[in-house]
């Protein structure tokens, strides 16, 4: 199964990192020193001990459903954007995972608790069991304006 793992865009928090501490209360975030491994969103691997790391608040599943999250999240300056096709970061390796599926509507089909050394499974999973199914549900999404093509 082909499948992809892609962090966030560091573009979208440079900003942040040249903001005081004031600026950055503003924006509900804060700068902290990594005193162990903490998960950089961006790189998806972990800040050292003495890495400069924003937490910020973020909003992840940006849907109108119930399912709409938000969380805190540390980003490091300087990093990028991991993107890879079938391929696991090791920090994600290394922690437990909660796997979730979704559907066009936003709503969770979905989920399991596992080990990172166990996610490709967990993937394949919470893919739809007929491809023809997934294109059903793209197809009613639209007609209701939910999605545009």
């Amino acid at each position: 199964m082909n499948f992809r793992i892609r962090g966030l865009e560091a573009r979208q928090f440079d900003h942040l990192f040249a903001l005081s501490d004031a600026e950055l209360a503003a924006h509900g975030a804060i700068r902290r020193i990594a005193d162990g491994p903490r998960p950089c969103r961006i790189s998806l691997s972990d800040a050292k001990p003495g890495d400069e790391l924003i937490l910020v608040n973020y909003e992840h599943h940006a849907v109108s459903s119930p399912y709409r999250m938000r969380f805190a999240i540390y980003i490091r300056r300087g990093e990028e954007t991991f993107d890879a096709i079938g391929e696991v970061p090791e920090q994600l390796r290394k922690r437990t995972l909660a796997v979730r599926g979704f559907d066009a509507f936003g709503m969770m089909t979905g989920w399991e608790i596992v080990d990172g050394t166990n996610v490709e499974a967990a993937i394949d999973r919470q893919v739809p069991a007929h491809p023809f199914r997934r294109a059903g549900v793209l197809r009613r999404a639209r007609r209701q304006g939910r999605i545009s093509r």
